[in-house]
C-alpha cells in the first residue's frame, strides 16, 4: 500500500474515532438556583409548588441528603466548578468583596470539558475570581439579576447555545431565584402567589409568626417562579432533540437566606436539593447517601471522558446510578470562613455522620458578627423586601420555647464545639457537647475532623495563619474598601511568600 493511501486511511480512522467519541459523550446541563434548600415538593415540602422540578426528580435520582461544602454563593460555586473545598481553592468569601482563588491555574470543570471537545456556556452569574480562569465559550446575563429583569432571556440564550452545533455541550444556567429580595410576582409568575395564610416558616428557624410567614411565602413564590423557568428550559432541551443524550443536574448553591440557614454550618445552610437525570444511564430512584456538590467534578469528568484530575476530595456518583446498595462515605465535612469580610467573618469547621453533627468554631466564645447583622437586616419595616408591617424577630425569639431561645443565644456566641444528635434533634437546637453521655461521640468526631483538616491541608490549622487571616479580614468592613483591598491571604495561607 502506498504511503499516500496509508496516510489517508490513518486520517480517516482518526476522524472516525473522534466522531465516535463525540457521539458517546453526553451533553451536560447544570441548573443552579440561588439560596434554596430542599424546599421543593419532591422533598416532601407541602408548601412548595414545583411540578417541573418534581418531574425531573421522578425521571432521575433525587439525592435526599445532598450538601455544599460552604453555605455561601462564591464559595459554593467555586467548589462545584473545581471539585475542591474553599480552604483548598481559596474563594473563601464573596467575589464582589474581592476574595479570589489562590491560583488561576486550578483545574476546573469548563476547562477540562473544553479540552475534551465540549462547547462551554454560562448563563447567569459566575461570581468567582478571577473570572478569566473559567474558559466559557459563551457567557450571557453576567449580572446577578436580583431584580429579575427579562427572565425569558435565560431560556432564549440556552436555546441558541444548545442548538448552535453538534459537538457535545456543557451549559450552566444560573437563575436569580430564590435570592432576596423575595419578590412576590415577576412577569406574572407565579400565576397564583401564596400568602402568609398558605405557608409556615421553616422548622429549623424555631419561630413562626404571621409576619415571618409572609416573608417565607414570598420565598416560596420565588421557588414557584424558578420552577416555571426550569420547566421552560427543559422543554427547550426536549425540542432540540438532544435530551436523550444529556445529563441534567439541578442544585441549589446553598440553603435559604433565613435564620440558621445561609452563612452557617447548620443543616439549614448546607443541605440543598440535588437531582440528576441521564436517560438509559441512571435508574429513577431516591438515594439516601450523603452526597456533595464536590462529587460533581469527578462524576462529570468520568462521564465525559475528560482527563482525570488527581486528588479531588469528592467521589464519583456513578456507583449510585443504579438501584441497590453501594459502598459510600459515612461522614461529610463542611466549613465556613466569611461572606462579606468583617461583617460576617467567623471561621468554623464541621463534620456530620449519619446521626451526629459536630461544629467547631475557630474563634470560640466571641460574638458572631453575622448574628446581629442578620437580625438587624430582617428586623423592622423591611421595605427592601417589599414587606409592610413590622417583622420583630427579637420578640419572636424571646417568645419561643426555652430550647429555641438557648439555641439562638448559643448561635450568637458559640463555644468551641457544638454537637447535635440529628436523629433526635434534626433542627440542631440542643447542644450535647458538654453532655457526658455523648463524650465518646464527641471525641470521635473531633478526631475525624482534625484528620480531615490535616489530610486536606487546611491552612487554618496553623495558628499563625488564623491570626493573620483574622487581622486581615476583620480590617475590611465596607464593600468599597474591599474592592480596593489587595488581599494577601492567598500568599500566606499557601506559603507563597516563602516561595517568592
Amino acid at each position: 500500500m502506498s504511503t499516500l493511501k496509508t496516510s489517508f486511511l490513518i486520517i480517516l480512522l482518526v476522524k472516525s474515532f473522534a466522531a465516535l467519541c463525540s457521539a458517546a459523550q453526553p451533553n451536560i446541563l447544570l441548573i443552579v438556583s440561588e439560596d434554596n434548600g430542599p424546599e421543593v415538593g419532591c422533598y416532601g415540602d407541602q408548601y412548595a409548588k414545583t411540578p417541573n422540578l418534581d418531574r425531573l426528580a421522578d425521571e432521575g435520582i433525587r439525592f435526599d441528603r445532598a450538601y455544599v461544602p460552604q453555605a455561601g454563593c462564591s464559595q459554593s460555586r467555586a467548589s462545584f466548578l473545581t471539585g475542591l473545598y474553599p480552604h483548598q481553592h481559596g474563594q473563601i468569601g464573596l467575589a464582589t468583596w474581592g476574595f479570589r482563588m489562590y491560583r488561576k491555574e486550578t483545574p476546573n470543570l469548563p476547562r477540562s470539558l473544553k479540552a475534551a471537545g465540549y462547547r462551554t456556556g454560562l448563563i447567569g452569574k459566575l461570581h468567582i475570581n478571577p473570572a478569566s480562569a473559567f474558559p466559557f465559550d459563551m457567557h450571557e446575563i453576567e449580572s446577578a439579576n436580583f431584580q429579575r429583569s427579562q427572565l425569558s432571556e435565560y431560556e432564549k440564550y440556552a436555546a441558541e447555545f444548545i442548538n448552535a452545533g453538534d459537538a457535545p455541550f456543557f451549559l450552566s444556567v444560573n437563575y436569580p431565584d430564590a435570592h432576596d429580595p423575595w419578590l412576590k410576582q415577576v412577569d406574572g409568575l407565579p400565576t397564583e402567589p401564596q400568602t402568609k395564610d398558605d405557608v409556615r416558616a421553616m422548622a429549623y428557624m424555631g419561630i413562626d409568626t404571621p409576619e415571618l410567614r409572609q416573608m417565607v411565602a414570598d420565598y416560596y413564590n420565588c421557588m414557584s417562579r424558578l420552577d416555571s423557568l426550569v420547566g421552560d428550559l427543559l422543554r427547550t432541551l426536549e425540542r432540540s432533540g438532544k435530551a436523550d443524550n444529556t445529563i441534567v443536574i439541578y442544585i441549589g448553591d446553598h440553603g435559604a437566606d433565613m435564620l440558621r440557614g445561609k452563612r452557617t454550618c447548620y443543616e439549614g445552610g448546607l443541605r440543598i436539593p440535588m437531582m440528576m437525570r441521564w436517560p438509559k444511564q441512571i435508574a429513577p430512584q431516591v438515594r439516601d447517601e450523603m452526597v456533595s456538590t464536590l462529587d460533581l467534578m469527578p462524576t462529570l469528568i468520568q462521564a465525559s471522558g475528560a482527563r482525570p484530575i488527581a486528588n479531588l476530595p469528592g467521589s464519583k456518583l456513578q456507583p449510585l446510578f443504579q438501584s441497590g446498595p453501594a459502598a459510600w462515605r459515612t461522614e461529610f465535612f463542611a466549613e465556613y470562613h466569611t461572606h462579606a469580610a468583617a461583617p460576617n467573618y467567623f471561621p468554623q469547621r464541621s463534620v456530620r455522620s449519619n446521626r451526629y453533627k459536630l461544629i467547631e468554631s475557630l474563634l470560640p466564645n466571641t460574638v458572631h458578627p453575622d448574628y446581629d447583622k442578620t437580625i438587624q437586616k430582617l428586623h423592622g419595616d423591611y421595605t427592601g423586601q417589599k414587606y409592610s408591617g413590622t417583622l420583630n424577630l427579637k420578640a419572636a425569639i424571646a417568645a419561643a420555647s426555652d430550647e429555641v431561645r438557648k439555641a439562638y443565644k448559643l448561635m450568637r456566641k458559640p463555644p468551641r464545639y457544638q454537637l447535635y444528635d440529628l436523629q433526635q434533634d434534626p433542627y440542631e437546637f440542643k447542644n450535647l457537647a458538654d453532655d457526658p453521655k455523648h463524650s465518646e461521640v464527641l471525641s470521635q468526631l473531633k478526631q475525624h475532623l482534625k484528620q480531615y483538616r490535616t489530610e486536606t491541608n487546611d491552612p487554618l490549622l496553623n495558628a499563625e495563619n488564623l491570626t493573620r487571616l483574622n487581622e486581615e479580614v476583620q480590617s475590611v468592613i465596607k464593600k468599597s474598601t474591599a474592592k480596593k483591598h489587595d488581599w494577601q491571604y492567598p500568599n500566606y495561607l499557601l506559603g507563597l511568600e516563602q516561595e517568592n
